[in-house]
């Protein structure tokens, strides 16, 4: 029974690391198709998208079935809860990559191309690196790596800030731009949206591993530790 669970866990895991990959090609995608202004980027961040879509119904199928059958205990059933989370977290960083796509196509492609604000795609590579990074952690219970995902989410957040201040300070010179300008500042947020998701991969992988729960630290006892 128990060889049993841990292999179906392994799949549970394997489909998660899988689902997360195509989000981070999309995440990729959406900035080759924001630099580039080439719609055929775009297709291909649409396309990863219906696979995470179909992967998502699958990991919350698989979860289910090893919570019925195998009614798992421990470390195993947060192994579980995490997955279900993160299957969450991953299907939204999707949905970032799509949104950023779709400002792209829809009205940045319509205007005068502007100079492109280094910060989004360094802002763009930063929130590649946490989701692989917080996948890592998941996949090998690193609480390490998980630690180091929290910690460059700061400097997703410092860029973010930095990002708004330019463009506002844009918005003031050159007005006649301002949707251009407003586009960019949504598709830094979308960014930093990933950079949140990938936090709460991060913390989901911590409770996995030591049954600690990180989210609001001020609000627990320091010892409350599942075993």
């Amino acid at each position: 029974m128990k060889r049993q669970v841990e292999e179906e866990i392994n799949q549970l895991k394997a489909k998660l690391l899988h689902m997360g990959g195509l989000a981070e090609e999309m995440i990729h995608f959406s900035m080759k198709c924001f630099i580039e202004r080439e719609s055929g980027f775009g297709e291909k961040v649409f396309k990863n998208e219906e696979e995470v879509n179909r992967l998502q119904i699958d990991v919350d199928e698989l979860a289910g079935k090893i919570l019925a059958l195998y009614q798992p205990e421990a470390s195993d059933l947060r192994t579980i809860i995490a997955a279900m989370k993160i299957n969450s977290e991953i299907e939204r960083v999707a949905d970032q990559a799509v949104n950023i796509t779709q400002t792209c196509t829809l009205h940045l492609f319509k205007e005068t191309p502007i100079k492109t604000m280094m910060e989004i795609p360094r802002m763009a590579t930063i929130a590649q690196e946490m989701i692989k990074d917080a996948l890592d952690a998941f996949s090998r219970g690193d609480v390490e790596l998980a630690q180091a995902v929290l910690k460059k989410d700061e400097e997703e957040d410092t860029l973010k800030a930095k990002v708004l201040s330019e463009i506002i300070g844009q918005i003031r010179k050159r007005p006649a731009q301002t949707q251009q300008l407003v586009d960019l500042i949504l598709i830094s947020r979308n960014l930093e949206k990933i950079g949140d998701h990938a936090t709460n991969i991060a913390e989901d992988a911590i409770y996995m591993t030591i049954g600690k729960d990180i989210r609001h630290p001020n609000q627990q006892e320091p010892s409350s530790v599942i075993p």
